[in-house]
């Protein structure tokens, strides 16, 4: 008689939390999908359609088409962090956080539940963009493979951060205060509307110093081939970034901060 195969994880564990998040989702489509992408459309119609039309093309892209990566990395900040924070802080509130630490788990399995179904989430949510935009501009991705690596990986990565903003959080309106206060105004200051070489050389000197120019600069060459920064660093940035989260949430489970108290 053969012997049962045991996965390195337990599968059933991280397979249990990734579907009773994404069934929340399902039961919130018009908070969670519905309303990101209408919020996303209009910034198509006012930016692109609106403003578009009367400006000329920046390297050689069309206005129109030329913001649609920022938009998707506006909104998949904004998602990945807001739904991995909210996942996470749930269980705090109700308690049953506590279930979950006393459960035969480990740190790594409830991470990828969590992380991984809000990284899912984001993921679709980025792609309903990327259709909804054909309908306001034409465009096409001179890069399809790299551009989908760097939405998985930057989805990924600030699920990781949200997360840790979540475990961090002891009130509602601290999940707030990161994504409204901090991430949406680097992101829109990072050249989501712009390409940073259009500044001035002291602002294009201070806008580097910005770490969702690179996001936006690597997710953009994807699409157009133009980038304000090199492919390889945006890439290896993203990647560094996503190293210092999974470290802070080793130390966080190791310490039992904010979870064991």
């Amino acid at each position: 008689m053969s012997k049962p195969i045991r996965w390195p994880l337990n599968v059933y564990a991280v397979r249990a939390i990734y579907r009773f998040e994404m069934a929340r989702t399902f039961r919130t489509l018009m908070q969670s999908i519905a309303s990101p992408v209408l919020s996303t459309s209009l910034y198509f119609i006012v930016f692109g359609a609106a403003i578009g039309s009367r400006m000329g093309a920046v390297d050689g892209v069309s206005y129109a088409a030329f913001i649609i990566p920022g938009l998707i990395m506006l909104s998949l900040l904004n998602e990945s962090i807001s739904n991995a924070s909210f996942g996470i802080y749930m269980p705090k509130f109700t308690g049953t956080i506590y279930e979950v630490l006393s459960a035969p788990v480990s740190f790594v399995e409830i991470v990828l539940g969590y992380v991984g179904a809000a990284a899912s989430k984001s993921i679709i949510l980025g792609v309903l963009i990327l259709i909804t935009a054909r309908l306001f501009v034409a465009y096409e991705i001179a890069h399809p493979i790299y551009m989908l690596g760097f939405l998985v990986l930057t989805a990924v990565t600030f699920s990781l951060f949200g997360f840790i903003i979540g475990v961090w959080a002891d009130g509602f309106e601290k999940l707030q205060i990161v994504p409204m206060m901090i991430v949406t105004p680097l992101t829109f200051l990072g050249g989501s509307f712009y390409s940073i070489s259009m500044l001035p050389p002291l602002w294009r000197q201070v806008a580097l110093f910005n770490p969702v120019v690179y996001l936006i600069s690597g997710f953009r060459w994807s699409f157009f081939g133009i980038a304000d920064v090199s492919v390889g660093i945006s890439l290896g940035m993203t990647l560094l970034f996503m190293l210092i989260c999974l470290g802070t949430i080793a130390w966080i489970f190791r310490t039992g901060y904010r979870l064991k108290n």
